[in-house]
């Protein structure tokens, strides 16, 4: 059976539905977990279907999404989309959106999980962590961090609900594209490469170093300025290839905290 073209989200019911999305999890619960945050973020769509609010078709799609659904939070506007479009098509029996449903949860949450808590959220930690190393203020640390993480979840949420509405049933297939696919191991790359960077500037100043103390250290070192710069680069991108080989077995934040307790050790000795 071939699925009818995508006809236009209209912007309000678009907006209506992202902005919902953003309160997914406001009625998280054991017996649904988001189904009930589907079903309400779903809900603007449905009101173009026969009858309107008060018809019989809107009633039942409405019940029908608010059925237990999983997935990860940020990736959860896919399903928002998919589902609006099947239902508004009126092509596929109420079983059969059933099983598409379930179909979604475990991507969609195994993908998030891997993309977004184990490699945006530690990344721009590090970026902020980073700043606060080569001197950045409080304010500017946090600003930062609250600006690179909330752009990357809104994207993604955006990006997801396009992306459900324009494909329906076929939207797994869209859950193979390189951002997804292949993102999470380039993220955890750049992960453990700030790890090599962020990690000894913060902690040098947190052990007492300023960001003009080691701007001047970098200026008198053997290697110049430039070559101090390029060996901790160096250093940070050997860090990062070497946990990438070794996952699984060895964990960035095993070797994080290692440093973080070897430069304690070495303030307290000396």
């Amino acid at each position: 059976m071939t699925e009818p073209a995508a006809r236009p989200l209209p912007l309000r019911t678009a907006t209506a539905m992202f902005v919902r999305t953003l309160a997914v999890q406001a009625s998280w619960n054991y017996e649904t977990m988001l189904g009930t945050g589907i079903g309400f973020s779903v809900e603007p769509a449905l009101r173009a279907l026969p009858g309107g609010r008060s018809g019989a078709a809107y009633h039942e799609a409405l019940a029908r999404e608010t059925h237990y659904f999983n997935a990860h939070p940020y990736l959860a506007s896919v399903a928002v989309g998919a589902l609006a479009r099947v239902e508004l098509d009126g092509s596929m029996p109420a079983a059969q959106i059933e099983r598409f449903r379930i179909a979604l949860c475990g991507s969609l949450g195994s993908v998030g999980d891997r993309l977004v808590w184990a490699g945006w959220l530690p990344f721009t930690v590090l970026v902020a962590l980073l700043a606060y190393g080569l001197g950045a203020g409080p304010v500017l640390v946090v600003t930062l961090f609250l600006v690179l993480y909330n752009a990357g979840h809104v994207g993604l949420r955006i990006w997801g609900l396009r992306t459900g509405w324009s494909h329906g049933m076929r939207v797994a297939g869209s859950l193979a594209t390189p951002i997804l696919r292949r993102g999470p191991e380039y993220v955890a790359r750049a992960v453990m490469a700030l790890c090599g960077l962020a990690l000894p500037l913060a902690s040098a100043r947190i052990l007492g170093r300023s960001g003009m103390e080691i701007a001047e250290i970098a200026r008198k070192s053997v290697l110049g300025p430039h070559g101090l710069v390029f060996l901790l680069l160096a250093v940070g991108a050997l860090l990062g290839i070497l946990l990438v080989k070794l996952h699984g077995r060895l964990d960035g934040w095993r070797v994080a905290l290692l440093i973080v307790v070897l430069l304690a050790l070495h303030s307290v000795a000396t």
